[in-house]
């Protein structure tokens, strides 16, 4: 038995950070110090909060260290481990009170988030199945196999009111009723959608490397409930860490008989293959996924039939993504009552963001779905760094749209960003402030969906790239209020005409930012202007004599050799020469420089 637990943040975030540094030092010094026998190191999934990465918590006293350092480590040992002192110092300030140190869940960041899909990341060693069976895992699957009908399962989903969290919204227990009534036996598919694409958004990918049995075991019901015995992860390669944990959980799964034949003894056949993609943004859309699975190139097919009645395959096919699996579980052990009784009413439940941009506390988020954009933003996010005001908040990636901050206190379920000319999407929130540019916010995203259209109908491969054409020429200051028109008389014809949601929803970013932020594109169109300073044709660089001191930090900086003047007099900027880096700006000691 150990006395101590330390978790280690084993994800992508503090991974980057060098979370195996941190572990690596751990080990080294409770061997120095003869702890081995007495503490156990233990590395988990996400914890959340990955602006404090690498992350380090200590059990059971639940001491949160943030940004922790391999230099740290040695006093921590000696400190902490060995004599049980805390070292303040390096323990996240929030939980640090005069009484002691306050639980990680009474913080701002977690003390208004509700975990579900989340709940074992962070908690527990994803990699070892035996954690995960002892918080209650594979029970579920246990109880539907030995206890429930199929219609028992369908029914206890769509009384949940769970509906799916890749996007769409579509409720999760008609998408399995179909498959299972729409063709009556013969070969079924069931499959997941790991293949997270959105600028941003990390929800997916954070749940397979912190959880990954919660995926399978979901997957399992799914295959039970529609007559299904073979199911695939479909998962981008640019994942490893995610990919080697699900490689890991399969075949702990295969190895306890939780995948493969005759499950729990009761005959049930089931098992799961991974699928590894290229990247591709198209093959988020889930029949161009399934066309991928088969070997394909990634095209989306026109719908009607929809999956459930032919997809992989030509086959009836349940598609969900990782976050909608990863409610089933707790939803079957709990009821659908307990689901229900979180959300709004026609939102149930939970919903994961990836909370990024302009926030002090970026991370995962796991938040009754109800909660206001203001609760994410200033209680749970901390608010906008530097003292800067909030402008607005890009949900749903490429696919969304933009909610001004006449919108902040909106509540955050599927139909109001509908209604807002957003949407849900898998859950990336992006938040800007006022130095963002609306305009130019609009041009990245639909560069990005430019580059990731697949190119099978003309008004995505050709409208798309128009669309952009015409958002560049406004931010390089030559487009006119005719063009302005333009843009959404295309808009609309792109959504009315595209094969599949990326083009569909393609337009959204533009359409959102002209209806709520078109002042910024008539200045940019007519004063030619970027209100916000960020589109370099509009902007100009200038040094204020009177508080130049001829330091010349500033013509050493310039990559173009822009600036001239001599040692303490004013210096001036060729605006011929000027590339508009603002590095000078940047260097400059007393405010002498500024963009307009």
């Amino acid at each position: 038995m150990y006395r101590s637990h330390v978790l280690v943040c084993g994800g992508t975030g503090c991974t980057s950070s060098g979370c195996q540094q941190i572990m690596e030092a751990l080990q080294a010094e409770l061997a120095k110090n003869g702890l081995t026998e007495e503490v156990s190191v233990v590395q988990t999934g996400c914890h959340g909060l990955c602006a404090l990465g690498p992350i380090m918590i200590v059990y059971p006293e639940a001491t949160f260290y943030s940004m922790v350092k391999p230099e740290y480590i040695p006093e921590i040992v000696s400190e902490h481990l060995l004599k049980g002192r805390v070292v303040k110092k390096y323990v996240y300030e929030e939980t640090v009170t005069e009484e002691g140190i306050k639980p990680l869940v009474e913080t701002d960041f977690y003390k208004k988030q509700h975990r579900i899909a989340l709940r074992n990341c962070g908690v527990i060693n994803p990699e070892n199945i035996d954690e995960y069976i002892g918080t209650g895992g594979y029970e579920a699957l246990g109880k539907v196999l030995t206890t429930m009908t199929p219609d028992d399962v369908i029914n206890t989903l769509l009384q949940s009111g769970l509906r799916g969290r890749g996007g769409g919204g579509f409720p999760t227990g008609r998408k399995w009723q179909l498959a299972k009534d729409l063709v009556k036996g013969g070969q079924k598919y069931v499959a997941c959608n790991a293949d997270e694409g959105d600028p941003g958004a990390f929800m997916d990918r954070s749940i397979l490397e912190g959880d990954p049995h919660v995926v399978l075991e979901a997957m399992a019901i799914a295959g039970y409930t529609i007559g299904a015995n073979q199911g695939y992860i479909y998962i981008r390669a640019e994942y490893p860490i995610a990919v080697g944990r699900l490689e890991t959980a399969i075949k702990q799964a295969r190895e306890y008989g939780l995948l493969g034949k005759d499950i729990f003894g009761t005959g049930f056949d089931f098992d799961i293959d991974l699928r590894l993609g290229a990247g591709a943004f198209v093959c988020g859309e889930e029949t161009a996924l399934m066309t991928s699975i088969e070997g394909n190139r990634g095209e989306p097919r026109p719908r009607p039939p929809f999956p459930a009645e032919k997809g992989l395959f030509n086959k009836p096919t349940v598609l969900n993504n990782v976050e909608t699996w990863a409610n089933i579980p707790q939803i079957i052990l709990n009821g659908p009552e307990w689901f229900a009784s979180m959300g709004t009413e026609k939102s149930k439940g939970t919903k994961v963001f990836a909370l990024g941009g302009k926030i002090t506390n970026t991370g995962l988020v796991e938040i009754p779905m109800g909660t206001t954009l203001r609760e994410v933003v200033e209680d749970i996010g901390g608010g906008i760094p530097n003292g800067k005001k909030f402008k607005a908040a890009q949900t749903g990636g490429p696919s969304g749209g933009c909610i001004p901050a006449e919108h902040f206190d909106v509540p955050i379920d599927y139909d109001n960003l509908i209604a807002l000319g957003s949407m849900m999407g898998s859950g990336g929130l992006i938040v800007m402030d006022e130095d963002n540019c609306m305009v130019d916010i609009a041009k990245f995203f639909l560069e990005f969906t430019v580059d990731e259209s697949c190119g099978k109908c003309t008004a995505c491969r050709i409208g798309t790239k128009r669309l952009y054409e015409l958002v560049d020429k406004i931010t390089k200051g030559q487009g006119t209020l005719e063009d302005l028109d333009k843009l959404e008389e295309l808009c609309y014809y792109i959504k009315d005409n595209s094969l599949c949601a990326l083009g569909q929803s393609a337009p959204n970013p533009v359409l959102s930012t002209l209806r709520y932020f078109r002042d910024e594109y008539v200045a940019h169109v007519v004063d030619k202007k970027c209100p916000a300073g960020v589109c370099k044709s509009l902007l100009s660089y200038t040094i204020d004599p009177e508080k130049c001191k001829g330091c010349t930090l500033c013509s050493r900086v310039c990559p173009n050799g822009a600036i001239s003047g001599t040692v303490k007099e004013p210096h001036v900027i060729d605006q011929s020469k000027c590339v508009k880096c603002g590095a000078c700006m940047e260097k400059c000691k007393f405010g002498a420089i500024s963009k307009k």
